[in-house]
């Protein structure tokens, strides 16, 4: 049963979540104070750090810088930042600080926390996994010119999931970090591949894949689009428009299940196209 330390100072809310935590088979502790963070970590192991930025003693942003520069806490640690401080600006610092990944607390059902949270386990345990291959095994494997592939994401996480795991298979990825940029990649150069997140600074992914649709020489290019937010009525609609070659929703796709979807999809097109010379 995966372990996780539930921060969180509302006594009330803590008891709902736990509750909840635990019917879904996720064994859970929760304490109220940053500094209660620290003492827990140093008694007990934790497959995740579920942890609020409004608490006493220490803020989560403290806590978290702590965790991240003291070379006494485990560095492996998986922190998800659990917040009603969720601007640009708090997710970016929060990233930046060291945190794993991040939920809203104003746009999650306890239900869809719940999700968000095996989300995240699947996720860590990929990266366990593929923890012991070097860069440079990546780099010889990226030789093998499986295809260019660019990424379009705008999420440090995201980026060093998706695209880590995607270039362990072979491919070249070319990361953007906005949609403006992932649109002047997309018409400099010939992918055989483009992911785009749906939300995007600038340009966001249904619009990058309508002017590229306009351009003769990419309108063939396939492209994926990802979404961590849009509810399922929506991507269905956005699934039948034009130029779009496949939808998935963040919250329920690993990075390897995404690398296999990725080899699939461009195994068949190649086969088709060799049939056709």
């Amino acid at each position: 049963m995966p372990k996780i330390l539930f921060v969180e100072d509302d006594l009330f809310i803590a008891e709902i979540y736990k509750k909840k935590f635990e019917t879904s088979g996720l064994d859970a502790l929760n304490v109220t104070t940053g500094k209660a963070v620290l003492k827990a970590v140093k008694e007990n192991s934790f497959d995740l750090i579920l942890l609020d930025l409004v608490i006493p003693e220490m803020s989560g942003k403290e806590v978290l810088k702590e965790l991240r520069t003291n070379p006494e806490y485990d560095q492996d640690l998986r922190i998800v930042v659990f917040s009603n401080l969720s601007s640009n600006e708090d997710r970016e610092e929060c990233l930046k600080l060291g945190a794993d990944g991040f939920i809203s607390k104003t746009e999650f059902s306890p239900s869809e926390v719940v999700e968000e949270i095996k989300r995240f386990l699947r996720q860590f345990e990929e990266r366990k996994r593929n923890k012991g291959i070097r860069d440079a095994d990546s780099a010889e494997t990226a030789q093998q010119g499986r295809g260019k592939i660019l990424f379009i994401e705008d999420e440090e996480v995201f980026i060093e999931m998706f695209g880590r795991r995607l270039r362990e298979e072979g491919y070249d990825v070319t990361f953007e970090k906005n949609g403006s940029a992932g649109l002047s990649a997309a018409t400099e150069t010939l992918f055989d591949l483009i992911i785009s997140d749906i939300m995007m600074p600038g340009i966001d992914g249904q619009e990058i894949v309508s002017r590229l649709h306009g351009i003769e020489d990419r309108k063939d290019v396939p492209i994926f689009l990802l979404s961590a937010s849009v509810d399922e009525d929506r991507i269905r609609e956005i699934a039948e428009e034009p130029g779009i070659d496949r939808i998935y929703l963040k919250t329920e796709i690993t990075p390897s299940e995404l690398a296999r979807a990725v080899s699939e999809f461009l195994d068949d097109r190649k086969k088709s196209a060799d049939k056709s010379e």
